[in-house]
């Protein structure tokens, strides 16, 4: 898949393209319902598939200091919507200029003279341009002007999911899944993600007292508003990324998400302990996957009442994943 930021990056012999619009965070149920009809459209089309997505998130933007907690580093978005069939990732600076641009001015600058559309698809809920005052209508009556089509996904058909309330169903959204994620309920946003939420990072040097204890973990350091998991212990994998962000391999890990309370620790973390493992992981690029939340991050009395819970964190990580 091609990838570039900035337009003026953007590739001179792609041919005018079908194009779909919007964060993708997550790239949830929803995201990949809307990505599949515009991958469909581009290849009845014989056109490429382009999605232009933005960073930082445009809130942070528009209200600073309201940024959203990020489910998708911009690797990991891209390594889920190539595997959905898309050709191109155009990542646009969401600048203060930028959010002032017209509707008008934003399909003419960005759709129409960069990344010369064809098509553009987009979910019926679709705003853009300052104070979003443009819509799918108002795109539809620019696209007969500049000669592109417009297609207005419906979502509702494919957008629930079952509200762990009890209650019913709810509409999935990225901001339905960050509060399951902030909640510790793995279950509910996989439900809704498609897969197991994730969290990608660096691994770097820690205290080393997994190492003392007998259970080395990987101290994985994430990008700033990654969306990280309530405090807690999980079952789920580590990631192996190589330096394109694609998958390498997955392993079977128990995951301490906090501050280490029974040391006093200050700084929360990401450790995970990887299951019949040996290596060094240091300087790699990861991704931890969350499956389910084993228990609550506790403080313990001292260290053999730890390392008790530490090995029936490891125990039930086992029966989880089926090993």
């Amino acid at each position: 898949m091609l990838r570039w930021r900035g337009l003026d990056a953007a590739p001179g012999d792609l041919g005018r393209a079908v194009v779909t619009i919007g964060m993708y965070d997550g790239v949830h149920l929803g995201h990949q319902h809307l990505i599949g009809a515009a991958v469909a459209r581009a290849r009845a089309m014989h056109r490429p598939a382009l999605l232009l997505t933005f960073d930082p998130h445009p809130a942070e933007v528009v209200r600073p200091g309201s940024h959203p907690a990020i489910l998708t580093a911009a690797d990991r978005k891209a390594e889920l919507v190539a595997a959905l069939g898309v050709d191109a990732m155009c990542v646009l600076p969401f600048t203060s200029a930028f959010s002032r641009l017209t509707p008008g001015e934003f399909t003419h600058t960005v759709l129409v003279e960069h990344l010369h559309a064809a098509q553009v698809v987009v979910g019926r809920n679709f705003t853009y341009g300052h104070r979003a005052e443009g819509d799918v209508g108002t795109l539809t009556a620019e696209g007969r002007r500049f000669g592109f089509g417009v297609e207005g996904v419906d979502l509702t058909s494919v957008g629930s999911a079952p509200d762990p309330t009890g209650d019913g169903e709810v509409t999935i959204s990225s901001t339905y899944i960050r509060a399951c994620v902030a909640a510790g309920d793995m279950a509910s946003a996989a439900l809704a993600l498609g897969r197991p939420h994730r969290v990608d990072g660096i691994v770097v040097r820690g205290d080393r007292r997994g190492r003392e204890l007998g259970y080395p973990t990987a101290n994985v350091e994430s990008p700033r508003y990654t969306a990280v998991p309530a405090d807690g212990v999980y079952a789920g994998h580590l990631v192996l990324r190589d330096h394109h962000g694609a998958t390498r391999s997955r392993h079977p890990a128990a995951i301490s998400v906090g501050s280490n309370p029974t040391f006093s620790g200050a700084r929360r973390t990401v450790e995970a302990f990887l299951l019949d493992f040996t290596g060094d992981l240091y300087g790699e690029h990861v991704g931890v996957e969350f499956v389910e939340r084993l228990r609550p991050m506790t403080t313990f009395a001292g260290i053999p009442e730890l390392l008790v819970a530490m090995a029936d964190d490891v125990s039930r990580t086992r029966t989880l994943l089926g090993l």
